[in-house]
């Protein structure tokens, strides 16, 4: 049986660095539309950009195999912003592509979850609709592959006639 993506989150709340990145990897996979209309929805505290959102390369690598020796795949495009929160606690946000609002965002989401007065609403308001869109979306890639898919049989014939 599988788990989905929420059980592990849920699984792994025990740890807080699991679930820190359990959190922030929501916030970066999810399609920037969802978490700003999610967002829109919420009252955020006042906040202090440590680095303001900002735009680079990183380089993504590979295994060969897929657990073999690693190799460079190519580059690709992120943006990073970090805050503080009034109440001291930081909050980072790296997403995939050139949108610094999502980064923002994910930033200031990320710093709110570090905090027990904010961290349950933010969990029930953003990150566990945005689990449950890409659970939807996952399967959805799923079924479509599996319908895809080709079985292969051998008919084991008899030599002694």
């Amino acid at each position: 049986m599988t788990q989905s993506y929420t059980d592990e989150f849920v699984d792994n709340a025990q740890n807080g660095s699991t679930a820190r990145q359990g959190w922030l990897s929501t916030l970066a996979k999810a399609p920037a539309s969802e978490v700003l209309k999610l967002w829109e929805a919420m009252v955020a505290p006042e906040s202090q950009v440590l680095r303001p959102a900002e735009t680079g390369m990183v380089m993504v690598r590979g295994r060969t195999g897929g657990a073999g020796n690693p190799f460079n795949l190519g580059e690709m495009t992120v943006t990073r912003c970090a805050i503080r929160l009034a109440t001291g606690e930081t909050g980072i946000g790296y997403v995939s592509g050139r949108d610094k609002t999502h980064a923002y965002v994910a930033a200031v989401a990320d710093a709110m979850l570090q905090s027990p007065v904010w961290h349950d609403q933010v969990r029930h308001s953003l990150i566990e609709p945005l689990r449950q869109a890409y659970d939807v979306r996952r399967d959805a890639i799923s079924r479509k592959a599996k319908a895809t898919q080709v079985e292969f049989f051998t008919m084991v014939r008899d030599r002694k006639a």
